[in-house]
């Protein structure tokens, strides 16, 4: 008999997300409140830098990115804000990193969650994400369910169900 397994990860479409800052870009250029700003928006590896005329322009810009990410089907939980802080010239700026991957500690407590329900599975820590392994797909099935009744204040996925 073969035992079953899914990873429980937590990332995001890249290139998704590229789409939705290039509509922001877009947006700015054709909206009457941008017209003259130096308002920019870059996509780093790791983090989306937001430049703006002021605090309310940023906010504008964030609202955007928000807005045009949910409707690529991306979670708002991939954002985690900076301050905004002053730039050169007068300008403000925003950081927004990127959170990809499940930190230890949050690797640990859903590792905890899923022993403590005393389920016939093995969870383990693999990197940056969990495995969990049962020989009944219905145990997993349960696992997923306990998972997604959680509130993480990062995405959830599964994946490598087999």
């Amino acid at each position: 008999m073969t035992d079953h397994s899914f990873d429980i990860v937590s990332k995001f479409d890249h290139q998704e997300l590229s789409n939705a800052v290039q509509q922001v870009i877009k947006e700015m250029h054709t909206r009457f409140d941008f017209k003259g700003s130096k308002s920019t928006v870059e996509l780093g590896k790791e983090e989306i830098t937001i430049t703006g005329d002021d605090d309310f322009k940023i906010r504008s810009i964030v609202d955007i990115l928000e807005t045009k990410a949910v409707t690529r089907g991306i979670s708002l939980k991939v954002f985690q804000h900076g301050k905004i802080e002053e730039a050169a010239g007068g300008m403000a700026r925003l950081r927004i990193r990127l959170r990809q991957g499940i930190e230890t500690e949050a690797a640990k407590k859903i590792v905890a969650l899923i022993k403590s329900r005393k389920m016939k599975v093995q969870a383990a820590i693999q990197s940056d994400q969990v495995r969990v392994t049962a020989k009944k797909i219905d145990d997993l099935q349960a696992v997923i369910a306990l998972i997604k009744e959680q509130d993480y204040d990062f995405p959830v996925q599964f994946v490598n169900y087999r």
